[in-house]
């Protein structure tokens, strides 16, 4: 299967509450979106396309019905890099699906953010530590830690226009192309 410039990318939001958080997605359906058999329908979460299409300031509730979205709603507390209960419950569901042998080559880049609260510097370190947080636990739960690349990106590519939203302090997941 040849990727090219194509990228998926798993978006991991973080909010104080989980009032809106959408029930644990199987292990299943994650590997059948990523090997194409799934219908899903819409999300917030995954993006289907080119990295540049992925970053674009669409929002993914948007998104056509089963076209480009896998939703996987990850909450941590503001200024926060500890996974909380549901966060857990998600990602062990995302870890089973990599182990799977249908995905067994994928590579991800897992991308932590911010909003603008904090200073640049510190926000930097902040993303730093919650995307290795969603690694750790990924690798934890028996991912291939080679599989998986840790990256604090502070506030670069806001999800929403409002700095301080909290849309914007997150995790992407995406699969590294060569």
């Amino acid at each position: 299967m040849q990727w090219g410039k194509s990228a998926f990318v798993l978006a991991v939001v973080f909010f104080s509450t989980h009032a809106s958080a959408d029930p644990v997605q199987k292990s299943e359906d994650i590997v059948k979106f990523f090997t194409g058999a799934a219908d899903l329908g819409k999300s917030r979460g995954i993006c289907v396309g080119t990295e540049e299409e992925c970053k674009s300031k669409t929002k993914a509730k948007d998104a056509p019905q089963g076209k480009s979205s896998l939703d996987m709603l990850i909450n941590f507390g503001l200024d926060s890099a500890t996974l909380d209960t549901t966060a857990r419950a998600e990602l062990d569901e995302f870890a089973k699906a990599l182990k799977d042998s249908r995905l067994s080559t994928f590579s991800f880049v897992v991308e932590g953010y911010t909003d603008a609260t904090g200073t640049v510097h510190y926000n930097e370190g902040l993303s730093q530590r919650r995307a290795k947080s969603v690694a750790a636990f990924l690798t934890a739960s028996g991912v291939d830690p080679t599989r998986i690349n840790a990256i604090g990106m502070g506030e670069k590519n806001p999800r929403s226009p409002n700095p301080y939203d909290p849309l914007n302090r997150r995790v992407e997941m995406r699969i590294k192309t060569q």
